[in-house]
């Protein structure tokens, strides 16, 4: 069985979603996870803020924009008046509901409510529209098998319990729809697995019911050699490791969310990336082999910032740097990148929010310098140890532009440079014209 994964741009459009049977081939046992129509969740979270601002007249123009469009979907989408009319009174009850919140004192569970509705949408319209055209298909809720734990982490022995016997209840079918992103909280409500979640969604179903295969299905034919947007002759990588892939993602490639890689690579589930608009390109598969003594691809993370403590009190010290990292622990702020000398530390991090407060904690340490509009850049391949001549030609091919941080030897499969984000451009064509040209 496979699982397949359809994002907001494969569903985007009445002809988008005609053009999925393309892809998906009925006969064969399939669960497909959807995401919201493009724009859909987007939308929803500025009806959610206008909420949480008090501002209701904006939440029902808002509101009211949004569910035109979807009118307006619905009409170009079902040919038959039982397919628009089910069409219809789905919309209307999922807007009601939105609407029927603005009642309520709006808080943070009214919000994960509305920002599921999109999922809700996308997945029962796609199940009414192969209905209409004689198709035969399940749709499995969510909500009654996904679930998150006190620590916002899957529950994987639920995930598991509740989902099989959906599967079992329908043995003779073979073409389920499913939504992603959305799931339960420890208390039973509503709740999500945070943006990008659908490809979340689909590697834990597909570790869950160890499936053959998990794709995920977008607008690009695979995880390039360097960001297209910005570099001219970018090419697909055609394998990729799970480690590989998830410093890539987590670096910068915004084909593939972070986190989605892990349930797959600990079931060893291998993922394939493939593209809605060209599927016949090969794409790229992640799997625990890969291609060694190679160089795979670069990606580059915006919106860093870095903070330099400086102490000669760290010479030689021992517990320094535990009570420097605990400062980040307790503010809840991941590190990215780690560099220290005898007499300092530099660290990385991508969440400025208690920034204020964590610098005056660690005033206590040193002096503290910060560097904000700062870009890690992203070079991924085989760096193994016994491997000799990368670092070089990664230097050479940067040394007209500054470098704030080098972190090399933390991972097999990753050299991380910090730069300025005004040489983000320069530094990623220059690195792909010297490793890839």
């Amino acid at each position: 069985m496979k699982v397949l994964k359809f994002g907001g741009t494969s569903v985007g459009s009445p002809e988008r979603i005609k053009s999925l049977l393309h892809i998906i081939h009925p006969e064969e046992r399939q669960i497909v996870v959807l995401s919201a129509v493009s724009g859909t969740t987007n939308s929803l979270l500025e009806v959610s803020q206008a909420h949480l601002n008090g501002d209701r007249k904006k939440a029902h123009d808002l509101t009211s924009i949004l569910q035109e469009k979807y009118n307006s979907f619905i009409r170009k989408l079902f040919s038959t008046d039982e397919g628009y009319s089910n069409a219809k009174e789905l919309i209307e009850y999922h807007f009601n509901l939105i609407s029927s919140l603005a009642n309520e004192k709006f808080t943070a569970i009214e919000e994960k409510i509305i920002l599921a509705q999109g999922e809700l949408i996308s997945t029962t319209l796609y199940h009414i529209y192969l209905t209409e055209i004689g198709v035969s298909s399940t749709l499995l809720p969510a909500l009654d098998f996904m679930k998150i734990d006190e620590d916002s982490e899957p529950d994987m022995d639920y995930l598991s319990k509740h989902l099989r016997p959906l599967l079992d209840k329908n043995s003779d079918q073979t073409l389920f729809i499913t939504q992603g992103y959305i799931c339960r909280n420890p208390f039973g409500e509503i709740d999500n697995l945070r943006r990008g979640g659908s490809d979340y969604t689909a590697s834990l179903i597909g570790a869950a019911i160890q499936a053959e295969e998990v794709q995920i299905w977008t607008d690009i034919d695979g995880m390039h050699n360097n960001d297209p947007r910005i570099v001219n002759g970018t090419k697909p990588v055609a394998v990729l490791s799970f480690d590989e892939a998830a410093e890539l993602a987590y670096f910068g490639a915004k084909i593939l969310h972070p986190q989605s890689v892990f349930p797959a690579q600990k079931y060893k589930i291998p993922v394939r990336l493939l593209n809605t608009m060209e599927p016949s390109a090969a794409g790229t598969l992640i799997t625990h082999d890969s291609e060694r003594g190679k160089i795979k691809s670069i990606a580059a993370k915006d919106g860093i910032t870095a903070i330099k403590i400086q102490s000669s009190r760290m010479l030689l010290a021992y517990g320094f740097l535990r009570r420097v990292f605990e400062v980040f622990e307790r503010y809840k702020t991941p590190i990215d990148m780690i560099t220290t000398s005898e007499v300092a530390v530099s660290v990385t991090i991508d969440e400025t929010r208690n920034l204020n407060d964590i610098i005056k904690e660690l005033n206590r340490f040193g002096t503290v310098e910060i560097d904000s509009d700062q870009t890690i850049i992203c070079v991924v391949g085989d760096f193994g140890a016994d491997k000799h001549g990368y670092a070089s030609r990664i230097f050479e091919a940067l040394k007209h532009i500054p470098i704030r941080m080098i972190s090399y030897g933390g991972s097999s499969y990753n050299i991380s440079l910090l730069v300025n984000t005004s040489d983000k451009i320069e530094a990623l064509r220059s690195l792909h014209n010297r490793l890839f040209e």
